[in-house]
């Protein structure tokens, strides 16, 4: 707002009242601020902010809403909300937790839709009886089903692309993302029909293994699981081709292309030419469910049949997690 000042006819000229107006808060200046006063500091809030932004960009969206108000909401260190800080955070408090949910919500009110992504051969064989029992439910279900890999989905349910993802699972999610673990899935190793190998124990008498390697990105689960578990026994073994999906590399070591990493899923791998090799004292990799935020009714539902369907198709690899109690809705 500019200063009152003399014109030049001697008057004083007076602002406007649109001059007097407060620059309205920034939406989303208010959203980081929920997260950091919840999580008390800015750098507990990067860690559960539901999307890619880093330390100093937060603090500077935070300076930028105090300068807006002309007043301090926070002390940095300790963390210590002031008066108008704690007056702040309570207005819009329930505006922002209850955004957890809502699309769902939203959804489910009209024609309830679940977006699920999964590896190809997941979506082709064993979704048809989840769904099928969803819909009897359901009746109007609207499906988007997007087959994918890993990354995909972890990007993709950030970016809220996605409702549902079946990923493998190494560690605890970060932000607002929360999982199910569904099953322990024994890794095995593929090897052509013709290879004279009969255990993988043979192989790992090498030491710096020279066969190419077929198997899923590097940056996968599966493969950094398996990589981790040969660096123990102290193998070297690099990759040499990867391939997208469990199919792929059966295919490729039916091809004569290399010896694959695979999971111990009979639909991925069988093949009249392949031979598999169990990978004994391997690490299983846990396979489960990620979601963002607490779960609408529906996606509930999902995940308890997925659980049930696992718990029916594959019973010695179920873990029997469990779905936090629903929590009330506003």
């Amino acid at each position: 707002m500019r200063p009152i000042t003399a014109g030049d006819n001697g008057r004083c000229a007076v602002p406007s009242a649109a001059e007097y107006a407060p620059t309205p808060m920034n939406v989303h200046h208010l959203e980081l601020f929920y997260y950091v006063a919840k999580h008390e500091g800015i750098s507990a809030a990067v860690r559960h902010i539901p999307y890619g932004i880093q330390q100093p960009a937060v603090s500077g969206q935070m300076a930028a809403l105090e300068s807006n108000l002309g007043v301090r909401l926070f002390e940095r260190s300790p963390f210590r909300l002031t008066a108008p800080g704690r007056k702040l955070f309570a207005q819009i408090e329930t505006f922002f937790a209850g955004l957890d949910g809502l699309e769902g919500q939203l959804r489910d009110t009209d024609r309830p839709e679940l977006r699920l992504a999964a590896s190809e051969l997941v979506l082709r064989l064993h979704i048809s009886t989840v769904t099928q029992r969803l819909r009897a439910r359901y009746p109007k279900l609207l499906l988007s089903l997007t087959p994918g890999y890993q990354a995909q989905f972890e990007t993709w349910l950030r970016d809220g692309l996605i409702d549902l993802a079946i990923v493998p699972i190494e560690a605890r999610p970060k932000g607002r993302q929360s999982l199910l673990r569904l099953a322990r899935v024994p890794l095995v190793l593929l090897v052509p029909k013709s290879s004279p190998l009969r255990s993988a124990a043979d192989l790992w008498k090498q030491k710096k293994i020279r066969e190419p390697l077929v198997s899923m990105p590097a940056a996968s689960s599966v493969t950094r699981s398996f990589l981790r578990e040969l660096r123990k026994l102290g193998v070297t073994w690099a990759q040499s081709v990867e391939v997208t999906s469990m199919e792929m590399v059966t295919t490729y070591v039916a091809n004569g292309e290399g010896l694959g990493l695979n999971l111990a899923i009979p639909e991925a791998i069988a093949h009249p030419e392949v031979r598999v090799l169990p990978l004994l004292g391997f690490t299983p990799m846990e396979i489960g469910l990620r979601w963002n935020g607490d779960p609408s009714p529906l996606l509930r539902d999902a995940i308890v049949a997925f659980q049930q369907y696992t718990r029916e198709t594959w019973p010695d690899w179920i873990i029997e997690d469990t779905l936090p109690p629903e929590k009330k809705r506003k």
